[in-house]
């Protein structure tokens, strides 16, 4: 048996401030306590996962929500490690209610997978009117400083996004390793990293989807659609950085022209 951790946070909106008004937790989950480098309007929360990295065997769950009107940016204190499975699968649950007129910024560091890891994560979004989600997610496939491929193991990823009952998207990838899936061109192309950003909430026009690919500036693959309420990028490449500061600015760009904010760097970020 593995860590059976649990997080449950309650976000609210009370007159201009934003506040965590409930939070249970149970180990190795953790939140530090809420800052606000922005104002009181938006709250800053850093999930931390105390054991360092997760195993075979591990089930961790989270419940998110946000009451009417309210604003959070949510991050994670250091890079996501699934290590090599005992033979066990490794899985994560992530459930989101997103209440009228609320925005979460779902905006998670880098997750390493090891090889011979076995992992499965599930994420449903569930909004309601006028509420808007942006999430990213960062892989990199293999600890490539030490020259380790992902070419054993399994990597899963379910993501959902629903509103009154109808999905606005939903993106599954599955990627069983082997030596010939990480090289070929079907799929990973012989690149370690790959990248997802979507932004829900509202339909874009044409011009931004223009403006997110003049963007990009890094090596790799890159492609940016319209969702059916939003925009989605995806990134194949080998550099982190070089997605992280294309994703950066996309999300400045929805950030200012969209929700009225300037950028603000979550400070975990910077050490």
């Amino acid at each position: 048996m593995g860590w059976q951790g649990k997080l449950d946070l309650t976000y609210d909106r009370r007159e201009e401030k934003t506040t965590l008004a409930e939070s249970r937790v149970q180990a190795p989950l953790k939140v530090q306590r809420s800052f606000y480098p922005e104002g009181e309007s938006v709250c800053h929360t850093v999930v931390l996962h105390t054991a360092g990295g997760i195993v075979g065997g591990d089930r961790l769950v989270q419940n998110i929500r946000l009451q009417p009107h309210a604003q959070v940016l949510a991050t994670t204190a250091a890079a996501s490690k699934i290590y090599r499975s005992n033979g066990l699968q490794a899985r994560q649950t992530v459930r989101i209610d997103i209440e009228e007129g609320a925005v979460l910024e779902w905006l998670p560091q880098e997750t390493i997978v090891f090889n011979e890891a076995i992992y499965r994560q599930d994420l449903q979004i569930e909004l309601a009117p006028k509420a808007s989600w942006m999430g990213w997610e960062i892989v990199r496939f293999g600890r490539t400083a030490r020259g380790e491929r992902f070419v054993s193991g399994e990597w899963r990823s379910n993501l959902e996004v629903w509103r009154d009952g109808v999905p606005l998207w939903i993106d599954r990838q599955y990627f069983p390793a082997s030596e010939t899936r990480f090289e070929s061109p079907h799929g990973l192309g012989g690149n370690p990293v790959v990248g997802t950003l979507a932004w829900v909430g509202e339909p874009v026009s044409a011009e931004r989807v223009e403006k997110a690919r003049s963007w990009w500036q890094g090596s790799g693959a890159m492609g940016v659609t319209r969702l059916q309420e939003g925009l989605l990028c995806r990134y194949r490449g080998r550099s982190t950085q070089d997605v992280r500061n294309w994703f950066t600015t996309v999300w400045h760009d929805v950030r200012s022209s969209v929700w009225g904010r300037e950028a603000c760097v979550p400070r975990v970020w910077r050490l």
